[in-house]
């Protein structure tokens, strides 16, 4: 993270030796990047003075760091702090340049850190680990009592009762609350039997877990910890159990135990940022600075926008400066060009140790020929440190106590800020092999072991998830509110006939009006993932049913209502279960198209209709509905059937037979000579009547150039016959007819009759 140069204010501004244009030419030298440049001015007016003064040893160790040349930096640290405590606020660019390090030699850090990260409410990131199929997007656990909600995502009831969830983490759609419910959410059950068999390990432990947090919020943290103990001995390997249990521990001062959980968490999730804040937090507590420090540095490096933890490492990093020289007889400050500050035994002895050599450590080190071999070697000491506290030796390994002040001392140089260093290759994050010491390869493969759930494939079983309506593997899964699951189709057809659920008869009447059926996600990716053939099969089963349902010759549904002609509006109401199938199942087949008849009362329905495309489709909260169609050809009943409780026919399509020569001039001329008579028919009408006929089937169509053009025949005969005052059979066997000619006189014949009988 690129953080400004601080122009640290001077304890004696006004002193002599002190020289206001040289300090200006170095700030402009910062500001143009030339920072080996600032310090030097810094240390020429540091050598002018007769006592160093804090402000300028800040700003020269600010420079010395901007420059890369941290082992120099840190002898003004030194001499900073021997004058005055370090503050935190001081010290953002020596931590940040400790933590770019570590990234410049690590890749796979590097990686981590990079692009922007969402941050919770504690500044941690949200982003740790990838969620895997059965893992709640919320706590990001294995799920406990699935829920599904409205856009058809799972996540745990108890995430969804006890966090404020207004839209899904997901697909961001807005969620409904759920208060009116006695429960809140209900329980997924197919997908909660599903969990507890392939998991029943995992499952127990989460319940502990979740039993254990209870404990915990209700102050019983004794038997919490028994829980989280039972939950842990079952699940090792969880990290956010194990992140939670070394919390508790520190809630009830149990330091050490908190640490031996926060030193396992590293060791699952070594690039994980809270994992090594909380273990930094831990050896913090127990005093161990040095240590804490580390992990802190690590924080930084994997997640460096973290305000939280970089705030931290700067008040550790103050703190350990200051206690050199606190507890002791103040040091005697010599001149910086005199051999650095003089200072008697302190009780930090290794840290003076280590500081000691950086303050004497060679400017001219990033040039040196060897530069890079010293450079390579540093790095992968600090690498080394920092790896080690995320993989420590087994017990009873021989091993040295290392210090921050030991890592500090490894700190390679690093390229001035702004300046990129020239990455591996590979681009991965790949620890020096000498790290892997016996016994820690476990380690490792416990840590990649748990970046992924394994599902026990042989525990599946297809019977675990069938309809219990159709008694076959669920197809577009849907869940209803009160938790059960079936068949998008089976459910829709039960709902056609009662708005209750199929097994727990709870009322689904605003399920119902709302329409959400969304195909439960999780159950469908279990189903294309691991019953691919058995889903293969049940997929081929629906398809060969919607391509015998969308044959408009062999089966086609029929509506039997009123009459219905080509071109004509025909609006329906419909409520009858029978009826919300056909009419669904003609969307579904994506023909959008049945018959229409009216009723007989030998056959069922009459031997001629008119076929009706359905153009829209407007629910009510009941489950009724109103479909606008429109008719779009005739056709005659070749054979009658009934299919799910509607009737269905095998149709032939009816086509007006065209004529030639003096047949068509003929026509033509019949043809002209009707349209005036229902031309003027429709002018003679009283205009409260032209306005209800206008406003049902509109306007009287146009007449044709060419009335040979259509099948059906010319738009305005059709129009004629809707709305003339005819009885339905009379109008039937006008529809029936293949013939123009013989419709136009028949039509004419009606419009003489009407004629002759309306009142004058």
């Amino acid at each position: 993270m690129e953080v400004e140069l601080l122009l640290h204010p001077l304890s004696h501004p006004s002193a002599p030796g002190i020289c206001p244009e040289m300090l200006e030419v170095a700030a402009e030298a910062s500001r143009a990047g030339d920072f080996s440049l600032a310090a030097e001015i810094y240390s020429s007016q540091l050598a002018d003075l007769q006592q160093p003064d804090r402000g300028l040893c800040l700003r020269k160790a600010d420079s010395l760091v901007r420059a890369g040349r941290i082992s120099e930096a840190l002898d003004s640290y030194c001499a900073a702090a021997s004058l005055g405590k370090l503050r935190p606020e001081e010290l953002p660019l020596l931590v940040d340049s400790i933590a770019r390090s570590l990234r410049e030699k690590e890749p796979g850090l590097r990686s981590t850190s990079g692009g922007e990260e969402s941050e919770d409410a504690d500044g941690e990131s949200t982003e740790d680990d990838p969620l895997d199929l059965f893992s709640c997007g919320l706590c990001r656990c294995l799920l406990h009592e699935p829920s599904t909600v409205e856009c058809g995502h799972t996540f745990c009831k108890r995430c969804l009762d006890a966090d404020a969830v207004t839209d899904c983490v997901h697909c961001k759609r807005g969620l409904v609350r759920k208060e009116g419910l006695p429960n809140g959410r209900r329980l997924d059950v197919v997908l909660g039997g599903l969990l507890d068999k392939l998991f029943a390990t995992e499952s127990r432990a989460r319940r502990l877990w979740i039993d254990g947090e209870v404990l915990w919020q209700g102050r019983n943290l004794t038997e919490a910890l028994e829980k989280y103990d039972e939950a842990v001995e079952l699940a090792p390997a969880s990290g956010r159990l194990l992140c939670q249990r070394a919390e508790l521990h520190m809630e009830m001062s149990n330091v050490s135990r908190a640490l031996k959980d926060a030193s396992s968490l590293c060791q699952i999730k070594p690039l994980w940022p809270k994992a090594h804040y909380l273990k930094a937090t831990t050896l913090s507590k127990a005093s161990r600075n040095d240590e804490a420090l580390q992990e802190y540095f690590l924080c930084v490096a994997l997640k460096p926008n973290w305000t939280k933890v970089r705030s931290e490492a700067q008040k550790v990093l103050a703190e350990l400066f200051s206690s050199v020289f606190e507890n002791q007889d103040m040091p005697t400050p010599l001149h910086p060009l005199q051999g650095g500050v003089a200072l008697r035994p302190v009780k930090a002895p290794v840290l003076l140790r280590t500081l000691r050599p950086l303050a004497q450590k060679p400017a001219s080190s990033l040039q040196d020929s060897d530069s890079s071999a010293t450079e390579s070697s540093l790095t992968d000491e600090l690498s080394s440190r920092a790896w080690e506290s995320c993989y420590p030796p087994p017990e009873g390994s021989a091993t040295s106590n290392k210090s921050l002040a030991e890592v500090l001392a490894s700190v390679p140089p690093v390229p001035p800020i702004g300046f990129k260093r020239k990455q591996s290759d590979d681009g991965c994050f790949n620890p020096p092999a000498k790290l892997l010491k016996p016994g820690e390869s476990s380690s490792v493969k416990m840590a990649t072991a748990c970046m992924g759930r394994v599902v026990p494939t042989e525990l599946l079983d297809s019977g675990d998830m069938e309809c219990s309506l159709c008694m076959r593997l669920f197809y577009e899964p849907v869940a209803t509110p009160c938790g059960h699951t079936f068949c998008l189709r089976c459910l829709e057809r039960c709902l056609d006939h009662n708005p209750n659920c199929p097994l727990c008869k709870e009322n689904l009447s605003e399920f119902l009006a709302t329409r959400g059926y969304k195909k439960t996600l999780l159950m469908e990716e279990v189903l294309q993932r691991y019953l691919t053939s058995e889903l293969a099969e049940r997929k081929k089963i629906h398809e060969e049913e919607m391509k015998e349902l969308s044959n408009l010759n062999q089966e086609v549904p029929i509506f039997i209502c009123t009459m219905a002609f080509p071109t004509i509006p025909c609006p329906l109401h419909v409520f009858e279960p029978r009826y919300r199938l056909m009419i669904r199942r003609s969307m579904e087949t994506g023909t959008k198209q049945f018959g229409m008849c009216i009723a007989d009362e030998l056959k069922g329905f009459a031997d001629y209709g008119c076929m009706l495309q359905v153009q829209d489709v407007k629910f009510f909260p009941d489950g009724r509905s109103v479909v606008e169609t429109v008719g779009v050809s005739r056709f005659k009943v070749l054979s009658h059937g009934q299919r799910d409780g509607y009737h269905t026919a095998k149709i032939e399509y009816l086509e007006d037979k065209k004529v030639e020569g003096d047949e068509l001039v003929e026509l033509l001329k019949l043809h002209d000579a009707v349209y005036e008579q229902a031309s003027n028919w429709f002018t003679s009408l009283k205009d409260n009547m032209k306005t209800q006929i206008i406003g049902h089937f509109g306007h009287l169509p146009g007449k044709d150039p060419d009335p040979q053009a259509s099948g059906s025949g010319p738009a305005w005969c059709w129009w004629l016959l809707a709305v003339l005052p005819l009885e339905n059979r009379a109008q039937l066997t006008i529809l029936s007819m293949s013939a123009l000619k013989e419709r136009l006189l028949a039509i004419r014949k009606v419009l003489i009759f009407v004629m002759r009988k309306r009142p004058r």
